[in-house]
């Protein structure tokens, strides 16, 4: 049950916790023979009842000899009387010196492995020595020597399991780690955390209003989930419990059947202190798991379980929200604006593959911003719009009205700006109706003529019976835009149009189209014009 240096050191650190220590010290010493682990605290200390009655007795309960408190009013972590015998479990030799405060003795003396097993059911008797010592100093030093362990010691790796192993350390108690002297960690509450970035966390018990559970100390659960923008290792995920500062529950979801993706992104511990009040025993022995088979710690899981599967409904929210915003600031694409402008036909099929693109996803910022910005350019905003290749002369005067939905206003301007154009260019000797000035205009003879500038690739002409088409199409086009498609728009109610069908929207984007391409004739005639008259 100890034979990890973490869970035993952890017994002596709570044994100075419950002795009113302010700082206990952990030394490693790893270099030559003398290998060995030294714990040294300034709590209060132990005289020689103390030592007798106290320490030695196994299976004392100071809870039932009314000593649920220390002097110092720390509820006490210790419980079962059995810490000791853990230090057995990393090495054979524990020698032992204490001192209380006031008190002249201090006392030392040594448990040996070997020497205990060889009793063969004899009382065991510590070999131990009493000096004088100053009357302020007291403390208790503990030193681990044959040591089990024969590989190097890892001082980081220590004091960070150390510190998932309590949530009591403040400035009322501090703990710090050294090796061979050297350089000091202290250990902390936030030393769980390190390496590990939060993006999202809930607190506790503010969050809990949010949770559906009527667990009666549901007000008293303390703490905070976290998590993480990238997913955790396997070994730093799940929600541990501690009670009265010592970890209760290792790290888990508490058999949630959910998505393991899900989980790789959370983290926290929660403070339930109540449950070291339960009359029975529901803490295991090496503190690894509560018996969930009692009512109020089924409540309590029932309640873990709740708030889990809360947090992560508001997780899939706000990492959804926060995708969105990441690549809405390396793109500048937003898109509920782009998603609320494309044609009903595709927009929910858009909408299903950003919301798997920026949902809870695995999928990295930078591969996530490519995907957007390679779906927003095959279906840019308003892409009925685009997709026609709108030309742009008519993009100028119908973007706005086509982007509000106004098709109608979006056509009708573009078909102005056309007549407008074709007005100024071809310069008629008289005011003209937009369908005569047409004709004025376009033709084999005419003004503007819109093939000038065109040969085969060989540079012989083209027939002249296909250069008359074109030049009356583009007449005869221009006409049928005026009369067929503004005149209506222009004179006739627009719901009356659009609700029978007779001139419909899409009729509107189709003539938009046609106004793209006689725009794009009309400036061909307009440059050959210009030429001629450079000339």
């Amino acid at each position: 049950m100890y034979s990890h240096i973490p869970n035993a050191i952890a017994e002596l650190i709570a044994n100075a916790y419950d002795a009113d220590a302010k700082v206990v010290h952990v030394k490693l010493y790893g270099k030559g023979a003398d290998k060995r682990i030294e714990v040294v605290d300034d709590g209060t200390g132990m005289d020689f009842d103390e030592v007798n009655q106290k320490f030695l007795r196994i299976g004392r309960n100071r809870r039932h000899e009314g000593a649920a408190q220390s002097p110092g009013g720390r509820r006490a972590t210790g419980k079962k009387g059995l810490g000791k015998l853990a230090l057995f479990g990393i090495g054979d030799l524990i020698e032992v010196a204490t001192k209380k405060k006031n008190l002249t003795e201090k006392i030392s003396f040594t448990l040996d492995w070997d020497d205990l097993r060889g009793t063969q059911g004899r009382d065991y008797t510590p070999k131990f020595s009493v000096e004088t010592s100053e009357l302020l100093e007291q403390g208790t030093t503990i030193i681990l020597k044959k040591l089990r362990r024969e590989s190097a010691f890892d001082q980081e790796g220590l004091a960070n399991s150390i510190s998932k192993l309590f949530n009591c350390f403040s400035n009322d108690f501090r703990c710090f780690v050294s090796l061979d002297d050297g350089e000091i960690i202290e250990v902390n509450n936030d030393l769980k955390l390190k390496n590990i970035a939060s993006q999202f966390e809930w607190d506790f018990p503010g969050y809990s209003p949010h949770v559906s559970s009527e667990f009666e100390y549901k007000s008293e659960v303390t703490g905070k989930i976290i998590s993480t923008p990238k997913p955790l290792k396997p070994g730093l995920r799940g929600i541990s419990l501690f009670a009265n500062g010592r970890l209760v529950n290792t790290s888990e979801f508490y058999s949630i059947p959910e998505s393991s993706h899900v989980f790789s992104y959370l983290v926290g511990w929660l403070n339930v202190d109540f449950v070291d009040n339960i009359t029975e025993d529901v803490i295991s022995t090496n503190r690894q798991s509560l018996n969930w088979e009692l009512p109020v710690v089924a409540s309590l899981k029932n309640f873990i379980v709740a708030a889990i599967r809360q947090v992560i409904v508001d997780w899939r929210a706000k990492r959804k929200e926060a995708n969105k915003n990441a690549i809405a600031e390396q793109t500048k694409v937003n898109t509920d604006t782009w998603i609320n402008s494309l044609p009903n036909e595709v927009k929910q099929d858009i909408q299903s593959i950003v919301d798997d693109v920026t949902g809870d996803t695995d999928l990295p910022t930078d591969k996530q911003t490519s995907l957007i910005e390679t779906l927003h350019k095959l279906v840019p905003d308003y892409p009925d719009f685009h997709w026609r290749h709108i030309h742009a002369e008519v993009k100028a005067v119908a973007e706005d009205p086509y982007k509000a939905r106004n098709y109608y206003a979006a056509f009708h301007e573009a078909a102005k700006r056309y007549s407008n154009a074709v007005y100024q260019h071809s310069k008629p000797p008289t005011e003209l109706t937009d369908h005569s000035l047409m004709g004025f205009a376009f033709g084999p003879d005419k003004i503007l003529r819109v093939t000038t500038k065109y040969r085969r690739p060989s540079g012989e002409d083209f027939r002249g019976s296909t250069i008359e088409n074109i030049e009356r199409g583009q007449r005869e086009l221009s006409q049928g835009v005026i009369t067929g498609c503004r005149n209506p728009v222009a004179h006739e109610e627009i719901n009356d149009l659009r609700d029978s069908n007779l001139f419909s929207e899409k009729d509107c984007l189709d003539a938009l189209s046609l106004l793209s391409h006689l725009f794009r004739r009309l400036h061909d005639a307009i440059d050959a014009l210009e030429e001629a008259e450079s000339k």
